[in-house]
């Protein structure tokens, strides 16, 4: 029922308290002129009726009036209370509601009443919804992207990157990695490759080898002499790597992993290996250099993610959306997931209800008493006024019975 039909209901109902207040004081008019004239005792009883009908509507009249108004616009003390007392009203009626409804005893059996899972599961299996849920977050996002200020994304984007790589001390990370490829002795294919190389290398530069040793040579050494030495040479050299190569226990081995820890070590403590890389670093990342790597990385980002949200069956969008179907399924089936939803869902509820229960009757609070007096008055009258005209009514006739009564026992007792 909208205020237009409930103004036309307490009209009407007051239409008919003041209409039988009205009746009375003409019944009583007509009744004292008829005493006058004739001595019957039935005229006395009605009149007896009639004037005390009449005190009861008037009383009953000013008290329902003083709740809402200035008695014939009056301003007579302890009237036109709600008005008048508006913030006490919306204080206590706050109080009330959270001290009744919002109490922990009282919420809580509606909060273990919750089971959002399975209705949640039940909505998301349904591809309409998931479409209307993929759609309506899609143009949220990219709404936002299209609204950020991509200058102070990349001024932010470079601000952290600098901040990150201020305390970036690349030569612990360095010497750490090193230290990780050693521990985990992925070095050691390394060696084995090298070592098959300079081998491959030796046997196939025999000749270079032959010509060095005998540019080394003195004239006077016969050149077969020079052969067989470049020949024990190149043999010496494959064998020894060939050794390498297959040997992984190899001394050289152990002594090129001791060189390495030890290397590993000194760049992680040295100081110039410190101020080595903190000077490559400083060189790598200038502050223009920045920029443009956090311009490049918001481009690229802005530019995939709004392509990805924009297209209808995108990557993203159908990487979503099977997880959300998965969700769905889950949600619906297993047990153990439900729980642990719903029970997360209860605790949050409950704890926000009791975090904020104060807010809510501050809102009941601020909300009464920001309103006109006058508005507050009529809210209040055109929510129970209809039941106040029956007390109008009812002060109409209690008080006539009650007149009647009196007046019949003084007629035959005094």
């Amino acid at each position: 029922m909208n205020d237009i039909e409930k103004k036309a209901q307490l009209r009407k109902y007051k239409m008919f308290a003041t209409g039988l207040f009205v009746l009375m004081a003409v019944i009583f008019v007509i009744t004292t002129i008829l005493a006058k004239e004739n001595p019957a005792h039935w005229i006395g009883y009605i009149r007896a009726f009639s004037e005390a009908a009449m005190v009861g509507a008037l009383a009953d009249w000013f008290a329902v009036t003083a709740l809402f108004n200035y008695p014939l616009g009056i301003k007579i003390p302890h009237t036109n209370l709600i008005e008048n007392s508006k913030e006490r009203i919306g204080d206590n009626l706050g109080n009330f509601v959270v001290d009744n409804f919002l109490s922990p005893q009282n919420i809580r059996p509606y909060i273990q009443k919750i089971k959002i899972s399975h209705f949640v599961g039940d909505w998301l299996s349904k591809e309409r919804n998931q479409e209307n849920l993929m759609k309506e977050v899609s143009n949220i996002v990219l709404d936002i992207l299209n609204k950020l200020d991509d200058t102070e994304v990349v001024n932010f984007i470079g601000k952290k990157a600098k901040e990150m790589t201020n305390d970036v001390k690349i030569n612990l990370i360095i010497g750490n990695g090193l230290e990780y490829v050693l521990d985990k002795k992925d070095h050691q294919r390394f060696i084995t490759n090298l070592s098959k190389q300079i081998k491959e290398y030796v046997i196939n530069n025999q000749q270079l080898v032959k010509d060095r040793v005998k540019s080394e040579s003195f004239f006077l050494v016969p050149k077969f002499v020079d052969d067989g030495i470049a020949d024990k040479i190149t043999k010496g050299l494959s064998k020894y790597f060939e050794e390498v190569e297959l040997n992984e226990s190899h001394s050289l081995r152990n002594e090129i992993t001791k060189k390495l820890y030890d290397f590993s070590a000194e760049i992680k403590t040295e100081e110039k290996w410190v101020e080595e890389f903190r000077n490559i670093k400083n060189d790598f990342l200038t502050s223009e250099k920045i920029t443009q790597y956090s311009t490049d990385i918001w481009n690229s980002i802005k530019k995939s993610l709004s392509k990805e949200l924009e297209e209808e069956n995108s990557g993203l969008k159908n990487y979503i959306q099977k997880n959300l179907a998965e969700l769905s399924e889950n949600l619906k089936t297993d047990e153990k997931f439900q729980n642990k939803i719903d029970h997360w869902v209860r605790v949050t509820a409950y704890k926000y209800i009791l975090k904020n229960t104060h807010q809510f009757g501050g809102l009941i609070s601020s909300t009464v008493g920001n309103w006109e007096g006058k508005q507050l008055s009529e809210k209040m009258e055109l929510e129970v006024g209809k039941d106040l005209q029956f007390i109008r009514v009812n002060g109409t006739l209690v008080g006539g019975l009650v007149g009647l009564i009196i007046y019949t026992v003084t007629e035959f007792f005094i």
